[in-house]
């Protein structure tokens, strides 16, 4: 099985990551990279949406057991490719010419969480799963690009709660704050999130245009203060 892979549903590319806990390392970056160009060059779909295989989670973020030793090691290039490889799935996905949607199926901690921000619609399992931050915890300080992409979701005051305390939020929570558009079963969760997929049947060109727009500021912290971070090699994790 592909640590990513896709099928075609009418106007809608389904995207699910296969990778157990879809924690994000150099050769997970890479598969999911590559199946949004095929996706793009390869299909006439309209909208992207993405879920998970495992059964209670959609994506841990970060590969601690991964990258933590290369930190150790002082192998400063191979973290610094990386985080730039990571920042890279993110503008990848707030720049997509396809409207994308994420179904979270379960637990989206972290950098899973983070990336779920730079979808334009977010649907989530109601009966397991939890939306969190746990940065604060475990010693790692977010980018400015992370924070930019925070804002396009979460409304100011609960992106600060979250961050600072590292509290999780239920589905149903998350629907409260608008974070997500529907708080959905598992039974439901696919379904109705196609449904709504299908109906967004746009055309790439204007899609794409508009998100270079509204997205600019999350483009700019990527490109331009994210790198004075990650070329200072000063990685705090743990």
């Amino acid at each position: 099985m592909s640590l990513v892979e896709y099928s075609v549903d009418e106007t809608v590319a389904i995207v699910t990551l296969n990778d157990g806990e879809n924690r994000f390392n150099p050769d997970f970056l890479s598969a999911f990279l590559g199946i949004l160009d095929q996706v793009e060059n390869d299909t006439e779909a309209a909208t992207l949406v993405v879920t998970s295989a495992h059964e209670k989670i959609f994506s841990n973020g970060i590969d601690l057991e991964w990258v933590i030793p290369i930190i150790q090691q002082n192998d400063i290039d191979t973290a610094k490719a990386f985080f730039y490889q990571l920042n890279a799935l993110f503008k990848r996905i707030v720049t997509y010419p396809l409207l994308t949607v994420a179904a979270i199926s379960g637990h989206a901690f972290a950098g899973g969480a983070i990336m779920s921000c730079a979808f334009d619609f977010r649907f989530m399992r109601s009966d397991r799963g939890y939306f969190c931050f746990p940065e604060v915890d475990l010693g790692i300080p977010f980018l400015p690009g992370m924070n930019a992409l925070l804002a396009k979701a979460i409304p100011q005051y609960k992106m600060e709660e979250m961050e600072y305390t590292g509290c999780r939020l239920t589905a149903a929570q998350c629907e409260e704050h608008h974070i997500i558009t529907k708080a959905l079963h598992q039974d439901d969760l696919l379904n109705e999130t196609l449904a709504f997929a299908k109906s967004l049947n746009k055309k790439r060109a204007i899609v794409q245009e508009m998100k270079l727009r509204l997205n600019q500021p999350i483009i700019r912290a990527i490109d331009e203060e994210d790198p004075p971070y990650i070329e200072s090699g000063q990685f705090n994790i743990g």
